[in-house]
Formats: structure tokens, C-alpha cells, sequence
């Protein structure tokens, strides 16, 4: 099957062609069809799937079609973080070069004048993350009783960040004539009731196992102190055909210390969290996209959405706290039919954290072990065992030179009873006449020796 099955347009059709894409992934050929048919979807697909694609190409050729107006978007995605914002506004600019349509990027961290601005002179597509959307909503900036089609993407990575009421509000201000669309990896009970509640008679779409992983991506956890963590990382990161690579961190100032690390022994990072401002985060992404640096350390902040091609290997530094959080991580890797290597460090306190992981994904993760080791593995030969006992060697030989040194030294301090005579020392002044030639000073008046800048006058 190809994308001309689908129905799509024929400008949309080159846009796709142009961009390199032939063949439409498993929940693309599901999707795309009951989209342009104006039906309700929930679609439950891991990342790295081509998700983003199945709602933006059959988005562009509904909104071919019709008027935009002031301050009311026509259609409105919903997004739990600015980069996933921010990547699907650069799916729309590339599949939708060939039409006429406007879109609008409503995130936090940058300024609203420019939002505003492109709100007032009409948009067909309007991208938001809920808490800026909702900001200008309460500012009277954005009408929303004109917008025909909704979609709710990574609704379960919204649960986890507490949007969940935000977007109900949302959706009680949209009319009830709409086309809704949801999105999730995973589908706990509140998203279950979320959809009940604003899809009607939705469309169920699964492509793959809810909270499943990709088989393209090959998993190991790899058991650790918590104090060898950094030295192990460096090891696989040096011995596991490393091209380009993911770390993720469950803390930002872990981020920052293993990202100071990293560079400390000549690799090539950046890193990239909550406390960054967007347009710092974005010139770090940008950095790893055009392979300035090949590692990026990162907080779930980056976990989803970052469609990054090429990315070999995922190292989760810190075993996640929220199991779903493991699948949309190790998710970065393995995209689009390429193959990924994913390594989870697990510490002792991890024990409950891996333990759910493997709960939720219903299967255990193997331990890395020799046999997935990608180099050699040499056992030290006669040469380098002759080396390091002359090592050992050298290390006895200071001590035995200090032994010497002391025995010789116990012979010279031998003779003790043998005193030289006090005529040969220089006759000792008493110390009170050497220190103190002056007259003894007035009570009150300061005694000690005189501070240099004491010396430089104001009036020279």
C-alpha cells in the first residue's frame, strides 16, 4: 500500500514524495482514512510509529477547504510539552508547503505579542500546549466556539504532567459538532474515561500493544553501584558503536552534573531541560540535529515527541520513575524501521522502578551480559601479566627504599650521646630584646607590626 491509497490530495501526495517517505506506516494506513472521513479516532501507538503523520497529512486536506477568522482557529492540537508543539508545527510546515494554510505555535517561554498577533490575522491550524492556550484564553486573546476538529496528543503523558482538568475545560469550550482525535501510547483508566466522555462513537485504533516496546529496539537493563554509573556509561559509550545518543535523567541538576562530566572527558554534549528556556533548548536540539554534539543528556522534559533521525542508543542513567515513562525514552531509538540499542543503569534503590517497568511492558528486561558485548574481550596476556607484576614491582620498590632510608637514618642518629659544643653555635640573643628595641608602648596605642596600606596617604 502506498500513501495514493489513501485518499490524500495530489499536492499533499508531492509534499510527501518530497520529503522522502513512500510507504505509510502500520498506524498511518489505519488512521488516515476514518480521518478524512470525519470520524473520532483513539489511536494507541508507541513513538517512533510515524503517530504525528497519521493525524497532520489528512489535517492538511480537511483544512484546505474553507475560511479562517480573526482570533478563531479552525482546528486546535493539543500537545503535553513546547517541543512536541514545536515538532509538529515543523510536520505541518513540511507536508504543507503546497497549501494555503495557516498555522500558529502557542507555547510557553517565548513572547506573546507575536502569538497574539498571528491569532488576530486568522489561523487554520493552531498548536498549543494547555497552559498557554489557556492563559490567552482567559485574556480574551482566543475564541474557541469556531474550531471543527480537536486533536489530544500523548494524552497520557497529559495525565502525567495534571493537564487532564485543563483539557476538559478546554473541550467544554469547543462546540459539540467537532471531529475529535486522541492520541496515546498507553491508555490508563482516567484517559479511558477522558475519551468516553468527549469522543463520540470514536474509532479504536491499535497498532500495536498498549505500552508495548518496539522490536526494532534491542533493551538491556545493566546492574549497577550507583557510584559506577558514570564510568560504566563511559565504557558503553566507548565499546558499543555509539553514532549518536539519548541520555536521560530523572533529575535536572543529575543532567547538568553528568552533562559536565561527559564534556570534562572529551565527548561531545549538550544537554537539555526544564530550567532552559525554550530558545536555549532549541539551539541545543538544533546542535544535536545537525551533529555538533552526538550526545544529548536530557530530562523526561524530551522524552516524546523528539522525532530525531539516526538516533543510535538510549541510555537511561536513571531507571524511570513512571513505567510509562521507559517506553516513550527508549522510543527515541529505533524510529522508522532503523535499529536502536537501549541501556537502563539499575541500582539497588531501582529495584521496584525495573520491577514495574517490566510489569507494564509484560516482559522482563535481559541483563546485559558478555555475550551482547560488541568488541572483543581479550584476557590479559603473558606480556601485559609480566607488566603489571613489574608494576608491583615498582610499587615495593619505594618501600623497600624507604626501609634503607630508615635503617640509615637510625645509624646516623646513633651516635646521640655525642653532643656538639656550644661554642660553636653563635651566641642567642633573648628573644625579648631582639623583637622589641623600641620604648614600651602607651596603654591603648596599637603594638603590632603596621599594615602597608596604612603607608599610602589620601592626600598624595
Amino acid at each position: 500500500m502506498t500513501f495514493a491509497d489513501l485518499g490524500l490530495s495530489p499536492d499533499l501526495l508531492k509534499a510527501v514524495e518530497e520529503a522522502g517517505y513512500t510507504e505509510p506506516t502500520a498506524i498511518q494506513r489505519e488512521a488516515i482514512p476514518p480521518v478524512l472521513m470525519m470520524k473520532d479516532i483513539i489511536g494507541i501507538a508507541q513513538t517512533g510509529t510515524g503517530k504525528t503523520a497519521s493525524f497532520v497529512l489528512p489535517m492538511i486536506d480537511i483544512m484546505a477547504h474553507g475560511r479562517r477568522r480573526a482570533m478563531m482557529p479552525r482546528s486546535l492540537i493539543l500537545e503535553p510539552t513546547r517541543e512536541l508543539a514545536a515538532q509538529v508545527a515543523e510536520n505541518f510546515e513540511k507536508y504543507g508547503k503546497n497549501h494555503d494554510l495557516k498555522m500558529a505555535l502557542l507555547i510557553g517561554g517565548v513572547q506573546m505579542g507575536d502569538q497574539v498577533k498571528a491569532l488576530n490575522e486568522g489561523v487554520d491550524v493552531l498548536i498549543a500546549t494547555p497552559g498557554r492556550l489557556m492563559d490567552l484564553f482567559e485574556r480574551g486573546k482566543i475564541l474557541l466556539n469556531g474550531c471543527e476538529l480537536l486533536v489530544i496528543d500523548e494524552a497520557d503523558r497529559m495525565l502525567d504532567m495534571g493537564f487532564i482538568p485543563d483539557i476538559e475545560f478546554i473541550c467544554d469550550k469547543l462546540p459539540e459538532t467537532r471531529q475529535t482525535m486522541l492520541f496515546s501510547a498507553t491508555m490508563p483508566p482516567p484517559i479511558e474515561k477522558l475519551a468516553k466522555k468527549f469522543l463520540n462513537n470514536p474509532k479504536r485504533i491499535e497498532v500495536s500493544r498498549a505500552a508495548s516496546t518496539n522490536k526494532d529496539i534491542t533493551a538491556f537493563k545493566v546492574p549497577v553501584k550507583t557510584r559506577q554509573k558514570r564510568e560504566t556509561l563511559r565504557w558503553l559509550l566507548d565499546h558499543d558503536h555509539v553514532e549518536t545518543a539519548i541520555i536521560f535523567a530523572n533529575r535536572k541538576t543529575t543532567v547538568r552534573e553528568l552533562n559536565k562530566s561527559l564534556q570534562s572527558h572529551g565527548y561531545a554534549s549538550a544537554e537539555i531541560h526544564g530550567d532552559m528556556d525554550q530558545s536555549s533548548r532549541l539551539k541545543e536540539l538544533a546542535r544535536f540535529k545537525a551533529g555538533e554534539v552526538n550526545i544529548l543528556v536530557a530530562s523526561d522534559v524530551a522524552a516524546r515527541g523528539l522525532d530525531i533521525k539516526g538516533v543510535s542508543h538510549v541510555f537511561n542513567f536513571d531507571t524511570p520513575w513512571h513505567p510509562d515513562d521507559y517506553v516513550h525514552r527508549i522510543g527515541r531509538t529505533g524510529r522508522a524501521g532503523a535499529k536502536g540499542r537501549a541501556f537502563t543503569f539499575v541500582a539497588e534503590d531501582d529495584a521496584e522502578a525495573i520491577a514495574n517497568v517490566e510489569k507494564l511492558t509484560g516482559s522482563e528486561v535481559p541483563v546485559f551480559g558478555k555475550k551482547d558485548v560488541r568488541v572483543e574481550l581479550k584476557e590479559p596476556s603473558q606480556d601485559n601479566r609480566d607488566e603489571a607484576a613489574d608494576q608491583d614491582e615498582r610499587k615495593e620498590e619505594p618501600r623497600a627504599h624507604s626501609d634503607r632510608g630508615a635503617r640509615k637514618s637510625r645509624e646516623e642518629r646513633a651516635p646521640r650521646s655525642v653532643k656538639p659544643k656550644r661554642e660553636d653555635k653563635p651566641e642567642r640573643q633573648p628573644r625579648r630584646e631582639r623583637q622589641f628595641d623600641d620604648e614600651p608602648t602607651a596603654p591603648g596605642e596599637w603594638n603590632g607590626p603596621m599594615p602597608g596600606f596604612l603607608d599610602v596617604s589620601a592626600l598624595s
